[in-house]
Parts: C-alpha cells; sequence; structure tokens
C-alpha cells in the first residue's frame, strides 16, 4: 500500500535479506551455513522471539564494512519508499556489531552515508536511533552510550531491544538518565512478551517519549486509560506479531480494539525480511485481516507523522500530513 507513511519501528538489521546477505558473504569470505537462498529462507520460521534473535545474531556476521552497511541501509530505504515511506526513524544495534569487532564508527558512517543521500535518492526523510540490548549489562549500556559520543550529530535518540523477558526496564534507568542528558530522544521495546509493568516502568523510570510494541497494555484498562490521555505512541509491528507467536493469527490482533479505545498506534515492520513485509505490505495486512476501512487506515498513517520526532521541522511534518490526507485508495 502506497498510503504515505512513517516508519518507526524497524531495526536496520532486520532488513538483511538472503539475497544481500550471501552477496556481503562472498565479499567478505564469511561462510554462511546454508546451502543457498531457499534454504536461508525456510530458516525463518520460528518459535518465539529467542529462536529468531538467534538466527539474528548469526547472520549479522556478514556486516563487516562501511560499505556494507551502507548497502544495508540502501536496499531498505529503495524497498520502503516503494511502499509509500516517507519517513523513517531507523533503529541499529551496535552492541551487536562492536561484539564482533566491528566499530561503533564503522555502522555509523555507513549508515550515514546511506541516510544522507536517502532525501534525494529515495524521497525519504530519515534520522537513526541508537539501541541498546536489554540482554547485554545496563554497564555495557553505558560504554556504548560513551562509545556513539563522537557520532551524536548523526543519532537522534535511544532505544531498547532484545529479550524482553527478564530484563526490565529499570535495569536501565543510570544509561537512559544518561541519554536524557545528552539530549536525545528516549524510546523502549515494552509489552511485547513482557507485561504491562514494564510500559509503566519504561515511561516512569526511563522517560521515554514512545513505546515500541505495546500490545499488551490492553491487559491493563488504567494503563490504556493513561496512554490515551498523555498520547503516547505505540509502534505496533503486526506482521511480527504473527511471526514470533505474540498472536495466534493476525485476524486476533489487538489493533481494532487499541483505536477504538482511543490509542495513538501505529503500524511498522520491525524486522521485515525475517517476518514477511515492509510497512506496506503490513497496511495491507491488517486492512484484510483486521477489515479496516480506509479512514481507520489514513488514522494509522496520520499518527505515525504525529508520532515522529520532526518537531525540529514541522513544515516537512505538515507536508507529509497534507500528502496523508490528500491520497486517493
Amino acid at each position: 500500500m502506497s498510503l504515505p507513511k512513517a516508519e518507526l519501528h524497524l531495526h536496520i538489521e532486520g532488513t538483511l535479506e538472503p539475497e544481500l546477505a550471501f552477496e556481503l558473504a562472498a565479499r567478505n569470505g564469511v561462510e554462511l551455513p546454508y546451502a543457498d537462498t531457499d534454504t536461508l529462507r525456510k530458516a525463518y520460521r520460528f518459535e518465539d522471539l529467542q529462536s529468531f534473535l538467534n538466527l539474528y545474531y548469526e547472520l549479522m556476521a556478514v556486516l563487516r564494512t562501511e560499505r556494507d552497511f551502507e548497502d544495508l541501509a540502501n536496499a531498505y530505504l529503495a524497498r520502503a519508499a516503494a511502499q509509500g515511506v516517507r519517513h523513517a526513524e531507523i533503529f541499529f544495534d551496535p552492541q551487536a556489531h562492536i561484539a564482533r569487532g566491528v566499530e561503533m564508527g564503522t555502522v555509523v558512517e555507513g549508515l550515514g552515508r546511506a541516510l544522507a543521500r536517502s532525501e534525494a535518492v529515495h524521497g525519504v526523510s530519515t534520522q537513526l536511533i541508537m539501541c541498546f540490548l536489554r540482554d547485554e549489562s545496563a554497564q555495557s549500556a553505558l560504554e556504548t552510550l560513551e562509545a556513539a559520543k563522537p557520532y551524536l550529530d548523526r543519532i537522534v535518540g535511544v532505544g531498547l531491544d532484545s529479550a524482553e523477558v527478564g530484563h526490565p526496564p529499570v535495569k536501565f534507568r543510570e544509561v537512559y538518565e544518561a541519554a536524557a542528558e545528552l539530549g536525545l530522544r528516549r524510546v523502549a521495546h515494552a509489552g511485547e512478551e513482557g507485561p504491562p509493568e514494564y510500559i509503566v516502568e519504561a515511561l516512569d523510570v526511563l522517560g521515554v517519549e514512545r513505546i515500541d510494541h505495546g500490545l499488551r497494555c490492553m491487559e491493563s484498562p488504567e494503563l490504556v486509560a493513561r496512554l490515551v490521555r498523555d498520547r503516547v505512541p505505540l509502534t505496533l509491528c503486526p506482521l511480527s506479531n504473527v511471526r514470533l507467536r505474540t498472536v495466534d493469527v493476525l485476524a486476533d490482533h489487538p489493533l481494532p480494539a487499541m483505536l477504538e479505545a482511543g490509542l495513538l498506534c501505529t503500524v511498522n515492520s520491525d524486522d521485515p525480511a525475517y517476518f514477511g513485509g515492509y510497512a506496506g505490505d503490513n497496511f495491507d495486512a491488517v486492512r484484510s485481516a483486521l477489515g479496516l476501512g480506509e479512514e481507520r487506515l489514513r488514522e494509522l498513517a496520520r499518527n505515525s507523522f504525529l508520532a515522529s520526532f520532526l518537531e525540529h521541522d514541522e513544515e516537512l511534518r505538515a507536508r507529509y500530513l497534507a500528502e496523508v490526507d490528500a491520497y486517493e485508495f
């Protein structure tokens, strides 16, 4: 669906398509434990978040140089633009690369070259959000923030991702306080597999401005009322939720009930190479499976721009919103 939209929940490492993985593996002399792209695609059948993460980190081995990260970002931006994405706030996971001996600068410089040309080449404005791995230590997160300081002219905010259960937001209080002092925007994954209490902690302890996922808020009427009152955006990822068994089938997704409750929901792709669809594919899927009408789809698109970190350019935000209003289904 080419409805103009912003993508606010997108892990750039999760856009690594099998074809590019094999291309980069050949370039860098990395041997993948899969015979071909078809065999690799068959591995994209996950039982849960952890089984996905195991493959996700295994394939990162092909990302070695600035050129690799530039190629990865360019490939995503081309696909996203073709599906109506006009603005993308892109997550990256530096700890996963640093642990492999790939320096922060290699990642940021490579991604940055693609992002700097994105508006001219793809018609997509971009921002970069650095995520901390919640299954790593709080000290590691602090060291990662320190390593990022030379590159903060290209990093707009911080996030929190990876395995959620057993790693509550409060674990990262100190690094989020430090990020706030540096003027960075703050988001965090919460309420995907973790309980509603993790959403409350992310808001109260980490001071986040958006909740990534957050669908388990529906288990707490009090939390829903708070999120509605405070207009806290939720970056939902429907196809991801199905693939990771957060919901059994897309027809069971709580998105319609969340919209009906007045929540500021957005639809995003998460890790599209692994989960079966990019931003437009997710819009198509919820339209079909959940029977969302044109005005609900338009609401989701408007929400995505309203929830974007575009305060530095309200004229651009207004232009994007006008494009949504003018779109003809």
